[in-house]
């Protein structure tokens, strides 16, 4: 068998909008999300082997080398399913930072099952591989298709968008750990602020820059702000330098502000350098990744 090689990338998400409905009798929460993805992205190489084994490399510390690496889940749980005897080294080079609320993990496991799709010719569509990915994690979906969603269900619901129209993303991850289940576990679901997905939608699908910064909305962020008050004061302080809008990204700790402009992007990473060590200026993506 000829070794062959692929690179896939693993772009970040964010949630422009994030609202929860209920807790759903299988543990897990009814989501309504509308996500996107940004140019800032892993990169993972995959290269088949001759012994059935998966191998993961990376040279960052925080990446796990064995099962409880999403990656490897990936490659497992594709190879479990179809009866695959094939084995594969799969090399992931982290640039999204880890546990920030930008699903890092979810589309690394996410390039590995269109990657392996197509080294391995299993010639699965977007939907059977999000089904598959469904089975890995709840933004593992999404993440098949690194598009432009609203997103439902517990996470495997996709329903994809045009992409956003273009600006600029800032980003800033306070250097905390944020725990998803802790916050989601805090959420007090009579109390909260909806955001207006539906307003959101029609925003992106009319190209509609200053209707989809005015739609921002996460209902996570009373929890997250409560628990960790650096997070609000992130994005306090982003609007002060001239964001026109900012949102934590998931359960956070990541915040993100919105600009057509680039000094101002500019201006914005300056004035957050000196608070936060890791700020990010990147555009938007939004466009589906093939699978084929």
């Amino acid at each position: 068998m000829n070794n062959r090689m692929i690179y896939e990338k693993a772009p970040a998400k964010i949630n422009l909008a994030l609202d929860v409905l209920h807790k759903r009798e299988d543990g897990y929460h009814e989501v309504n999300m509308i996500m996107t993805t940004i140019d800032l992205a892993d990169r993972i190489e995959l290269k088949s082997l001759e012994q059935n084994e998966i191998k993961i490399v990376s040279d960052n510390r925080f990446v796990p080398d064995d099962e409880r690496n999403l990656a490897y889940k990936a490659a497992f749980i594709i190879k479990e399913k179809l009866g695959i005897q094939k084995g594969v080294q799969i090399t992931i080079d982290k640039q999204i930072p880890v546990a920030a609320g930008l699903a890092g993990g979810s589309s690394d496991a996410a390039a590995v099952l269109r990657g392996l799709n197509k080294i391995w010719k299993l010639q699965l569509t977007h939907e059977q591989l999000a089904e598959i990915g469904s089975e890995i994690g709840s933004d593992v979906p999404f993440c098949v298709y690194s598009s432009t969603a609203c997103v439902t269900g517990r996470g495997e619901k996709i329903h994809e968008l045009p992409a956003p129209p273009p600006c600029w993303i800032v980003l800033a991850k306070p250097s905390i750990g944020v725990s998803t289940r802790v916050v989601y576990e805090q959420l007090t679901l009579e109390y909260l602020n909806h955001p207006d997905i539906e307003g959101m939608k029609q925003a992106i699908q009319k190209q509609d820059y200053s209707g989809m910064t005015a739609k921002l909305g996460n209902v996570l962020e009373t929890v997250t702000f409560r628990l960790h008050p650096e997070v609000k004061t992130m994005k306090e302080r982003m609007l002060k330098a001239g964001a026109d809008n900012v949102l934590m990204s998931g359960s956070g700790p990541t915040v993100f502000g919105l600009t057509r402009k680039d000094q101002k992007a500019e201006r914005i990473y300056n004035s957050l350098k000196g608070f936060c060590n890791e700020v990010y200026v990147v555009r938007m993506l939004g466009q589906r990744l093939p699978v084929d």
